[in-house]
């Protein structure tokens, strides 16, 4: 008798063992379990931990909270002003209503893919190139409004959309590329002028300076000379400009004997010499050789006449 008591009571518990094993459930952190019995839905959701369902009548299904991220592929499509792009994205959703999702969709992961997929498309064919490219976070803002819409009543909600890539055809890069080429030249163009203009202005300043103090300028080719100099060459260049010259010029006297001073006054030209006049006397006599009487010089019978 007490061994068949025993043996029942052993039995009781395998079987107890056996239905708790059966009925037990662990539902995680991140976890809610949906149990249906006997196809219908019992109400409630099974929060996380330990709970029982009954074995062969029930059913529990285990919906993850977690965030989903969710690669969107890529979708080719024509721009509103007529490019081709293909554009793929991301999507960030979570389910917040484990019965809906469960009950409301087949597949709500997949219906979330399909959904994204088609919204992708329409936000292309409705936006620019540049939209594109450029103003990207509206478009998100539009995409997740389109994804969002629908997924609400599957007990999902988007958390964030974004944009990953957009692929140009190559002829568009070139274009691009060329444009953007272009805007920089002009730009370069524009600051080199820019540059030029003050510049000027600021030689024009020290131009008016060293016209006022010339030594300035002389100062100045000295400072040009060191710093030639500062880099080892062995034949130096130096220009030798003309206001520098003028400054010397004005500075050093015409006559380095003399000092500087007003200049004398002309002296009135010499009269010029009187002619020799015609010999009337008789030159003397000259002395007598060997007691002899002295000879006289012979005259010229034309002497004293006047001209003819």
């Amino acid at each position: 008798m007490v061994e068949e008591l025993l043996a029942a009571g052993i039995a009781a518990g395998v079987g107890v063992v056996v239905y708790l094993g059966a009925a037990a459930r662990v539902v995680k952190q991140y976890e809610r379990g949906v149990v249906f019995r006997l196809g219908r839905l019992r109400m409630g959701v099974r929060g996380p931990g330990l709970t029982t369902i009954v074995p062969f009548v029930d059913r529990l299904k285990k919906v993850n909270l977690q965030i989903v991220t969710m690669p969107v592929p890529a979708q080719e499509g024509i721009t509103r002003d007529n490019v081709t792009v293909r554009v793929d994205a991301v999507v960030y959703f979570k389910v917040v209503d484990a019965a809906n999702a469960i009950i409301a969709v087949e597949d709500y992961r997949f219906a979330v893919s399909q959904m994204a997929q088609t919204s992708l498309r329409s936000i292309i064919g409705k936006s620019d190139l540049d939209d594109l490219l450029s103003n990207r976070e509206m478009l998100n803002q539009g995409l997740e409004l389109m994804i969002d819409s629908p997924a609400v009543g599957w007990g999902v909600q988007i958390d964030r959309v974004e944009i990953k890539d957009v692929s140009l055809p190559e002829t568009m890069k070139r274009s691009m590329a060329r444009q953007a080429e272009a805007d920089r030249e002009r730009r370069a163009r524009v600051i080199n002028a820019d540059a030029e203009l003050q510049a000027s202005k600021k030689l024009a300043e020290a131009a008016e300076v060293m016209s006022d103090q010339p030594a300035a300028l002389q100062l100045r080719l000295l400072q040009t000379v060191v710093a030639v100099a500062a880099e080892k060459n062995s034949t130096l260049v130096l220009p030798f400009p003309v206001e520098l010259l003028r400054f010397l010029e004005r500075a050093t006297p015409s006559d380095p004997a003399q000092p500087p001073g007003p200049p004398a006054a002309a002296a009135p030209p010499a009269a010029a010499p009187p002619a020799p006049a015609a010999p009337d006397t008789v030159p003397p006599a000259l002395p007598a050789v060997n007691g002899s009487a002295p000879a006289l010089p012979a005259q010229d019978p034309t002497a004293g006449r006047p001209p003819a």
